[in-house]
């Protein structure tokens, strides 16, 4: 049995989209981000920063979605290059540079969203992160103007950590801006798999606009 622990529009989304590409059948346990169940004693003895996804699998339960991809592609064999094959460094940098990534969109969402009231807010802060963001941006520009995914091999389970942040980053960066970054979105967001996922798991339920511009001071 698979259980996922997973929260709607959450990181937990990429843990669930390859579990639907890897075709592994999972018990969904669905939390919120707001009603302190995830600082739960309960739920903190399976992540102890509080945080999803949470996988329980093989006996035990994995945090950390990073590690939960590295463990689900080494388990199955598939949907990565293994230990000692030439992609493999590729594939991981691409893995850590979505986390790199999606801890940028974090703190962009505890300004734009969570944080109350207004004046709570640091507008420096703010701008810094949405230029720090727009340097990912730029970078994924650059390497997906040239081949379709991530790694010259085709899809790749680095793919679910990075294409589940891309809807994220266009609430703060203009995708007109990035033509190729945005016919990836298009092309991950139009795979069975992810659909599947969306369907199953839930719609995005943290913004509730289309874009965020950064505030005057």
């Amino acid at each position: 049995m698979i259980r996922l622990h997973h929260v709607p529009g959450s990181r937990s989304m990429r843990v669930l989209w390859l579990l639907e590409e890897l075709g592994l059948p999972c018990e969904l346990r669905v939390w919120s981000l707001t009603d302190g169940g995830l600082r739960s004693a309960e739920f903190r003895a399976l992540s102890p920063a509080g945080r999803v996804p949470a996988l329980e699998i093989d006996g035990r339960a994995i945090f950390e979605s990073g590690a939960i991809v590295q463990y689900l592609t080494e388990r199955e064999g598939r949907l990565a290059p293994r230990p000692g094959e030439a992609g493999r460094p590729d594939f991981l940098e691409w893995v850590g540079f979505a986390e790199t990534q999606a801890n940028i969109l974090q703190s962009l969402n505890i300004h734009h969203i969570f944080l109350r009231p207004d004046s709570a807010r640091s507008v420096p802060l703010m701008r810094l992160d949405t230029r720090r963001l727009a340097v990912t941006a730029q970078v994924l520009q650059a390497h997906l103007a040239g081949q379709p995914t991530l790694l010259d091999g085709g899809f790749s389970a680095a793919d679910c950590m990075m294409g589940f942040n891309i809807e994220a980053l266009f609430r703060f960066l203009p995708a007109a801006e990035y033509p190729a970054l945005s016919a990836y979105r298009d092309a991950m967001t139009a795979r069975p798999a992810y659909r599947r996922a969306v369907a199953r798991g839930g719609a995005d339920s943290i913004y509730a606009r289309d874009f965020y511009e950064v505030p005057d001071a």
